[in-house]
């Protein structure tokens, strides 16, 4: 059964799904690529297929504005900032988070659609970012703006429908090329899209085979807001499958310190995609991603001859976050030559 919700075409979809030739070569797995970094809009990403469905809503509400909130650095931010230029909306991004001290990579971006950009720094505080949310939009409903508020990564019940759709897509390119059967792996960060692939995929009766890879710590809370979050969508949109907390596989063990941190291990994932398939990843979600998919191959959770769908979501300016830039500069330095 395909679920049905409205929404704004705003990204070029089907977006490509790629054999990796080189990487399949090197590491000795049968290693594919989709490429949602194509999805077009304010230079593509993942967000942006869940951001269809909720701007038609915001369309439906009467909404002048899109809020939503992030870290400095957010990638939804950025895309959301897209798509309130292309409906002709005002749009503010809520970051509680230090100011970086530069407009450069996605705030830079947001800048150039017109974005506001706010900063609080954090304070520990229990619910901030929820106060702070509260207070912008009480403070633009009183200027006259009809406000939209989209959560983190635009991953609600509203937002959902957009990996279901790319699930039911993946299902059908991967099924042309012979590899129906094959794992697809996933970064999690706010849960948005994997829980769209999951149901999907599931809902559907896909053979694919869906793996997280946890991107930020994953506790007892974000176990807790993975079951409540099946079942906000289950009953909005009566999906026929069943869940438990057994049946979402996803990987923990490759947070790497935190959220967004600089390691090692991810640039050297970044750089071998890039120097073997010419494609970039990100530092926060997609390289970590790959690294993970690394350590699983060599623990041999991933099988040699196994075939792998690699989704790349997007987030290739936060290369140019100031945190990162400068460790990729100093490892990238002796490959220039001034003369």
């Amino acid at each position: 059964m395909k679920i049905e919700a409205k929404k704004i075409s705003m990204s070029n979809l089907p977006t490509p799904l790629e054999y990796l030739p080189a990487l399949s070569k090197e590491l000795g797995i049968e290693l594919y690529i989709k490429r949602d970094d194509l999805t077009g809009l304010a230079m593509g990403g993942n967000k942006m297929r869940k951001l269809e469905y909720l701007a038609a809503e915001a369309v439906e509400q009467g909404a002048t504005m899109l809020l939503t909130a992030g870290g400095a650095q957010t990638n939804h931010g950025r895309q959301t900032a897209g798509v309130a230029a292309k409906l002709g909306m005002k749009c503010v991004i809520a970051c509680v988070d230090n100011y970086p001290g530069e407009i450069s990579a996605n705030i830079l971006l947001d800048r150039l659609m017109g974005a506001e950009v706010v900063f609080q720094a954090p304070t520990g505080e229990p619910g901030q970012a929820d106060k702070l949310i509260r207070m912008l939009i009480e403070k633009y409903e009183a200027q006259g703006e009809k406000v939209y508020y989209i959560p983190f990564g635009g991953s609600n019940e509203a937002g959902m429908p957009g990996y279901y759709e790319c699930a039911c897509e993946l299902d059908a390119q991967a099924k042309e090329m012979g590899i129906g059967d094959a794992t697809l792996i996933s970064a999690v960060g706010s849960i948005g899209t994997y829980m769209g692939l999951w149901c999907g995929l599931r809902n559907e009766g896909s053979d694919l085979k869906l793996t997280g890879i946890a991107i930020l710590p994953f506790g007892e809370d974000r176990d807790a807001r993975l079951m409540e979050y099946f079942g906000q969508v289950k009953e909005k949109f009566g999906l026929e499958c069943e869940a438990s907390r057994e049946d979402f596989h996803i990987e923990t063990g490759y947070v790497r310190g935190g959220y967004n941190l600089p390691n090692a291990d991810v640039r050297q994932a970044v750089y071998l995609m890039a120097r073997k398939e010419a494609i970039i990843l990100d530092p926060c979600y997609t390289g970590k991603a790959f690294a993970g998919l690394l350590d699983m191959i060599r623990e041999g959770k991933i099988k040699q001859g196994e075939k792998v769908i690699f989704l790349h979501s997007g987030g290739h300016p936060g290369i140019n976050t100031p945190h990162h830039r400068v460790e990729f500069e100093r490892e990238l330095m002796d490959g220039i030559t001034i003369l």
